[in-house]
């Protein structure tokens, strides 16, 4: 199974970042049901007792619930694509979330992360050299803010490769308190 784990948006956020979608030349869309906030992508994991140490070891993380503000846009270039993304307000609270979650998955044996960790929300995929219709849709959209919603679990993914768009499948949830959303084990 490819893993990984992230912040699930709310139907709010969803609805709001998929407002940005314009028809622009070269870049696809993803579904606004796949946006999620990665906190640590994990990879291919196939050895049952390995997923069920992910499993316990994710659950035994304790955090507060905090506030999710997107705002902002952004591009990142790739090899072959650029990202286009919505950022996310500076939160001590998802990075203290996104350390924890590191430090146990590496306790499990999973790979040091190479990557710093940047909190955004991927909306497509352009073209390499982006063009003045995707920089202006930029420009036009770098102040964007959303309302503020708590964030109250995290969750953890399997991701299935598919041709044209992602496909993402929640396998568990992990409450951030005990007011939170309970686990539920879909693997």
């Amino acid at each position: 199974m490819r893993l990984f784990t992230a912040l699930d948006l709310a139907s709010e956020h969803k609805r709001l970042l998929s407002s940005l979608r314009r028809p622009l030349a070269g870049v696809t869309w993803y579904p606004p049901e796949s946006y999620h906030l990665t906190l640590r992508f994990i990879g291919d994991i196939r050895a049952r007792p390995m997923m069920e140490e992910i499993d316990h070891a994710l659950a035994g993380i304790t955090a507060e619930p905090f506030d999710l503000t997107p705002c902002g846009v952004g591009l990142t270039p790739q090899t072959a694509r650029t990202r286009l993304w919505a950022g996310v307000a500076p939160s001590p609270s998802l990075t203290t979330l996104q350390s924890r979650v590191e430090s146990v998955l590496r306790r499990c044996g999973v790979g040091v992360e190479k990557r710093r960790f940047v909190p955004h929300i991927a909306l497509g995929i352009g073209p390499d050299e982006p063009g003045a219709d995707i920089i202006r849709w930029m420009q036009q959209n770098n102040l964007m803010r959303g309302k503020a919603l708590s964030v109250e679990h995290f969750t953890l993914f399997r991701s299935h490769r598919t041709a044209d768009e992602p496909h993402y499948e929640a396998c568990a949830d992990y409450p951030l308190s005990a007011h939170a959303l309970p686990r539920n084990e879909a693997w």
